[in-house]
């Protein structure tokens, strides 16, 4: 089973969120960053994995059009879709809802939010000013949720077959 994995990241957190789903799958894992690659093919996949990071409410733009311009050839596939984000869990619910497509959620086989980071080291100064005044908050701080990476590679291993229910 080929599993590609495609996601943007702007500050690191989604890129190390993938890798790490990356090592709890099985088969072939191919990770795709929408900023190296902004039209990679799925069609030799089995699965595909498509997530990114929240800012200001919005899922990147790449993600977004890659979603909405790949939505036929994402039909016949296994889908998992995750965000990365800071939001308390309310909000991180709205969040994933708003990032993607309805269809791709209906063909979701499932779904996750993986927690995010805030990496000063990495943003400009408008967003470290604008995450100082907003979420008060002054420090790098990491809340990546590890178990919901796990439970997600769980559930996106498991095979669904119509059969066991017949016996």
């Amino acid at each position: 089973m080929k599993t590609t994995i495609i996601y943007s990241t702007s500050h690191g957190c989604t890129e190390k969120v993938v890798h790490e789903l990356s090592q709890k799958l099985s088969g072939e894992v191919v990770i795709i960053n929408l900023r190296k690659d902004p039209s990679p093919s799925v069609a030799d996949s089995d699965r595909v994995i498509i997530g990114g990071s929240i800012h200001a409410g919005q899922i990147q733009k790449r993600v977004r059009d890659f979603c909405t311009s790949n939505l036929e050839a994402l039909e016949n596939k296994e889908i998992g879709l995750f965000i990365c984000c800071m939001y308390e869990p309310e909000v991180a619910r709205e969040q994933i809802k708003n990032a993607f497509p309805e269809e791709l959620h209906q063909m979701a086989k499932t779904e996750a939010i993986f927690g995010g980071e805030f990496n000063f080291e990495k943003m400009n100064f408008v967003e470290r000013m604008l995450v100082r005044k907003i979420v008060k908050v002054n420090e790098s701080v990491s809340k990546i949720d590890h178990n919901s990476i796990d439970r997600f590679a769980t559930r996106m291993e498991k095979t669904y077959s119509p059969f066991m229910f017949l016996v």
